[in-house]
């Protein structure tokens, strides 16, 4: 058993992504995502193959989408579904606290 507030490094100098559990067979990979203060890099947008289901467990975000523009503000416990082929980056996570993300794409 593991979990999802354990094992967060005390410096944390770019984001963390580690894969925690999916099936390569099925196309399905859930991620947890650990942020202090990161943004996507300027003029980078993610435009992902898959679905992307994330909920932010703890912290603070802002998350900017393309077509339509539209801006999200994340506290703990919102979730998003980003559909496949969206583009989006993360516009800031809280340097305050530590913003964790559990992300599940299929």
């Amino acid at each position: 058993m593991e979990n999802i507030f354990k094992n967060i490094p005390e410096r944390l100098p770019e984001e963390l992504i580690e894969k925690i559990s999916g099936d390569d067979k099925k196309g399905i990979t859930i991620e947890r995502i650990l942020s202090r203060g990161q943004a996507s890099p300027p003029g980078f947008w993610y435009n992902q193959e898959k679905d992307e289901f994330v909920i932010l467990v703890a912290g603070k975000a802002g998350l900017l989408f393309k077509d339509p523009e539209e801006t999200v503000e994340m506290s703990a416990g919102d979730h998003i579904t980003i559909p496949a082929g969206r583009p989006h980056r993360v516009e800031w996570t809280s340097d305050t606290e530590d913003s964790i993300w559990l992300a599940v794409h299929y």
